[in-house]
């Protein structure tokens, strides 16, 4: 695979943790923001409780968006700049998916971000 589709699939990744980051920080209170986490959240008053906690990992997801992104913005080393990130990712769905008891972190998350890491080493560049 090419060079190209690697960095498409690592913006792809990115613009998925930024979007996450927006949510987290911005519009957690709102319902449908985190309705989908009833089995977790017994009520709004309990999500509007959680919302510092939630948005501290908004920001998180809001660093892993920009150290892909600077993987993408550096000429050398950049596949090791994609490659930590993306495993953070991976690690951080995976988490995600056993805190929550909720397969979303770990579909949305880790399966695009293994996707990357193979299309990275297929395409020859797993190593600047």
């Amino acid at each position: 695979m090419s060079p190209k589709v690697s960095k498409v699939m690592v913006m792809f990744v990115a613009l998925i943790h930024a979007g996450v980051a927006v949510v987290e920080m911005f519009f957690w209170k709102e319902p449908w923001a985190h309705e989908r986490l009833n089995q977790l959240l017994s009520s709004s008053e309990v999500a509007i409780k959680a919302a510092p906690i939630v948005t501290n990992a908004g920001l998180y997801n809001g660093f892993i968006a920009a150290g892909l992104v600077w993987g993408l913005r550096v000429r050398e080393g950049n596949a090791r700049i994609q490659v930590f990130f993306l495993v953070c990712v991976v690690i951080a769905g995976i988490v995600g998916a056993i805190t929550l008891r909720d397969w979303v972190p770990l579909v949305l998350q880790s399966v695009p971000a293994v996707v990357t890491l193979l299309v990275i080493w297929k395409s020859g560049n797993s190593t600047d």
